[in-house]
């Protein structure tokens, strides 16, 4: 497994990854009418923007499994004044769950925060439905400090919590634990 920086060439397979993930853990959440359509050329321009514009204030970490992206974490810098870096994107292929993945993407990314924003805590959101993810998130050190109703990619509102590490550096140490 191989953890590096995305480039433009991962757009195709993250965008498909995403869009993967999100029809099967946010169904009832988003939209059926936008999951049950395009939502692979939705995460495409998104990717494609991300991923070929440069922005020093964000970066993608991919998991690289036999030349196969497996997996991937999005984070902007300097995202909210109180909690600091925003995980935006965090996203397992299926049937690689449970494969240490996930926490390695956090614990990759954390360590990027840490060197570009010594002081900075990070942050995510997550559906309020998600509970599998809320308790993994849970388990790596993550305090619940938050739930507010937002708008929904594709339509409508969802609820979402916020999860923080104040020191990401807790990250490290729980991938540490698992290696």
């Amino acid at each position: 497994m191989q953890y590096r920086v995305a480039t433009g060439r991962d757009v195709e397979a993250i965008a498909g990854l995403h869009a993967d993930s999100w029809r099967r853990h946010y169904r009832g959440a988003l939209s059926d009418a936008f999951l049950d359509g395009d939502v692979v050329a939705d995460r495409l321009a998104v990717w494609t923007a991300r991923l070929t514009e440069p922005d020093a204030g964000r970066f993608t970490i991919v998991a690289e499994d036999d030349g196969a992206v497996v997996g991937f974490a999005h984070t902007s810098l300097d995202e909210d004044p109180t909690w600091g870096a925003l995980l935006d994107n965090l996203h397992v292929v299926y049937a690689r769950k449970r494969d240490r993945i996930g926490t390695r993407l956090m614990a990759e990314s954390a360590s990027v925060v840490l060197e570009r924003r010594p002081s900075a805590g990070l942050y995510l959101w997550v559906l309020e439905q998600n509970t599998a993810a809320q308790a993994f998130y849970a388990a790596r050190g993550g305090a619940c400090v938050e739930r507010e109703v937002a708008p929904a990619t594709g339509g409508g509102t969802t609820v979402r919590l916020r999860y923080v590490w104040p020191h990401p550096s807790a990250l490290l140490a729980s991938n540490d634990r698992e290696a």
